[in-house]
């Protein structure tokens, strides 16, 4: 009878572990599949030009008073989009450290409204993974609607730890349309995930 006992005890127990095993596998699986698309479009990107992401509440690293970094702004809408895209500043001298803020103008000249995508990209990409992004209008989709403008920001840190030998960082976006019929109207593609990735990397590359 104990020994009869202890079988279903045993028995209880593995069916318990594996209940629990199964019930992190979907979640872990609901999480990933739930992550935003720029999350998508930055694996694409490849790890040398995606820019790093920083919780707003993480700590930030010592403000390293001893040198500056040049940070420069670019920013394309890629064929398809036919939104006026800009950054509002060009270029700044900064303390590696210091938490910075810069904006972005775009405006929806159109009779429509659009939704699209920004997939930032950094360069030198050895830079990459010093460059943290505590807010960035890239972080989800933009709606449009016809006519309308706004001032977008971006909030950065670059990681004190960056090599000293890089001196200049360049921060880029491209601009996607999202919708594929749309997109084909003015003269593109509303591009794969993996399509934006590579279109990203070569703005970034190019500027």
């Amino acid at each position: 009878m104990a020994l009869s006992a202890k079988k279903t005890t045993a028995a209880i127990s593995r069916r318990m572990v594996l209940l629990m095993a199964l019930v992190i596998g979907v979640m872990f699986s609901f999480g990933f599949a739930m992550a935003p698309l720029y999350d998508v479009i930055c694996r694409a990107v490849g790890i040398g030009g995606k820019p790093a992401r920083a919780e707003a509440g993480a700590a930030v690293a010592a403000i390293d008073f001893a040198r500056t970094v040049t940070v420069e702004f670019t920013g394309n809408a890629i064929a398809g989009l036919p939104w006026e895209f800009r950054p509002l500043t060009k270029k700044i001298e900064m303390h590696p450290g210091e938490v910075t803020a810069v904006a972005y103008y775009v405006r929806n000249p159109t009779s429509e409204t659009i939704t699209a995508q920004a997939v930032p990209s950094v360069t030198p990409p050895i830079s990459a993974g010093y460059f943290k992004k505590i807010e960035c209008f890239c972080f989800t989709q933009q709606k449009l609607a016809p006519g309308e403008a706004r001032e977008m920001a971006v909030r950065f840190f670059v990681d004190p730890a960056l090599p000293p030998e890089v001196r200049t960082i360049t921060l880029s976006y491209g601009f996607f349309n999202l919708d594929k019929a749309q997109a084909k109207r003015y003269g593109g593609e509303a591009a794969t995930a993996a399509d934006h990735g590579t279109h990203a990397h070569g703005v970034a590359s190019g500027s």
